[in-house]
């Protein structure tokens, strides 16, 4: 996924960053009564830190309407797709004839059973879905030192394979910064009000207050495995560089969320899902570098980018010189993958539906199979051509 430039409105949150749309939460009844027993016995700690939490909100500038929001130039700038898996998952918004029962989407309820009304109310409230995703947005600018994985078991695969793409592909790719998203963030006090100053704009006391309920919360409500979860860091975006106020140049950057890299792990797909994503992203500073995107926000803008992305990745993935993996391996995933769901057709945020999705991507590999030279590697340029031309099939799909 794409993240949005400081200068351009592709999208309306690559990721998961709070929206009006989604500071508003509603919980389907029937979801919170199915909640497993042992999250009724957090209640007490809960509601106790929600009591903190009003006052705080009632601290808030008028502006903020009561609710945490980020600064402008900040809003906004992280891909949708996965926020929306997110909040589905804890019933915030219903889900959609391409999300019902798909193993990711079973794989995260499972993950959310003991979370109820009041431990999902809190996330939103403070912002803890979206603090992880900030805070590497802005402060983690360099690949020096950066682990993936709760304990670092997807460092080695996605430095080898970060690698690798920037041999493969001809662009300018030594500013891209590959840097981490750990919920291990959310336990030190220091990034949080870091977080909240910079980000939503708090000053140094409110923001230790808000830094304080987190840190309270996963002390006592064992739903959140003192930030662990991988609820908090399922996302993975590109970011072109832009600057920021009060900070300064913000580089060039793909994040990977130790949760999203997780999930596919543990439905079986590890080996296949973190370069096949990290591909998908690094398709998208492709994009920046060759100027793709334009002005225009709209579905279909949004769709050709992301299925281009798609096959940027695929061609990657299979090719002799690339990855080399085993084609069928990565359809079994990427059947998967894409199967997230996006029937959004109106929206700016739209991906491409599950079917044209595997359809760049089967197109992606063929132009790796078919080459009449096979090993030679076409230009990022030469590439892009002939996936425009296949574009108009593709959407028919």
């Amino acid at each position: 996924m794409k993240n949005i430039n400081l200068f351009t409105t592709l999208l309306g949150l690559f990721f998961l960053v709070t929206s009006c749309e989604t500071d508003t939460l509603t919980i389907p009844q029937d979801r919170l009564h199915s909640r497993h027993a042992s999250a009724r016995q957090a209640a007490s700690p809960a509601a106790a830190l929600k009591a903190r939490l009003a006052q705080l909100q009632a601290s808030l500038p008028a502006s903020y309407g009561g609710k945490l929001k980020p600064i402008p130039a900040l809003s906004g700038k992280v891909d949708p797709q996965y926020r929306e898996l997110v909040t589905r998952a804890l019933g915030a918004i219903e889900p959609t004839p391409c999300e019902t029962n798909t193993r990711i989407n079973l794989w995260l309820d499972e993950q959310l059973t003991d979370w109820d009304r009041e431990v999902i109310s809190l996330v939103y409230e403070t912002a803890m879905l979206d603090l992880p995703t900030y805070y590497t947005l802005v402060f983690e600018n360099s690949s020096a030192n950066q682990t993936f994985g709760v304990k670092g078991e997807y460092t080695q695969k996605l430095t080898k394979t970060f690698k690798d793409l920037k041999r493969f592909w001809n662009i300018e790719s030594s500013d891209i910064a590959l840097v981490a998203m750990h919920g291990s963030m959310l336990r030190d006090r220091t990034k949080l009000i870091k977080t909240y100053m910079v980000v939503y704009g708090l000053p140094s006391s409110l923001a230790a207050a808000y830094a304080d309920i987190v840190i309270d919360a996963l002390t006592y409500l064992p739903q959140y495995r003192n930030g662990d979860h991988p609820i908090f860091t399922f996302n993975a975006f590109a970011q072109s560089s832009f600057n920021l106020p009060g900070v300064g140049l913000i580089p060039d950057k793909i994040v990977m969320g130790d949760g999203i890299m997780a999930a596919y792990t543990a439905i079986g797909y590890g080996d296949v899902a973190v370069p096949a994503i990290l591909a998908h992203e690094f398709g998208h500073h492709i994009q920046f570098q060759l100027d793709l995107f334009g002005d225009e926000s709209s579905p279909e803008a949004t769709r050709r980018t992301e299925l281009m992305a798609d096959a940027y990745s695929a061609y990657y993935l299979s090719h002799a010189r690339g990855a080399s993996m085993q084609w069928k391996r990565v359809q079994q995933f990427l059947q998967v993958f894409y199967n997230i769901g996006d029937c959004g057709f109106t929206s700016d945020g739209h991906h491409g539906t599950p079917t044209q999705r595997m359809a760049a991507a089967e197109w992606g590999y063929n132009v790796a199979n078919n080459a009449q030279k096979q090993g030679h590697i076409l230009t990022a340029q030469q590439f892009t051509a002939l996936f425009e031309a296949q574009l108009p099939s593709l959407v028919t799909q």
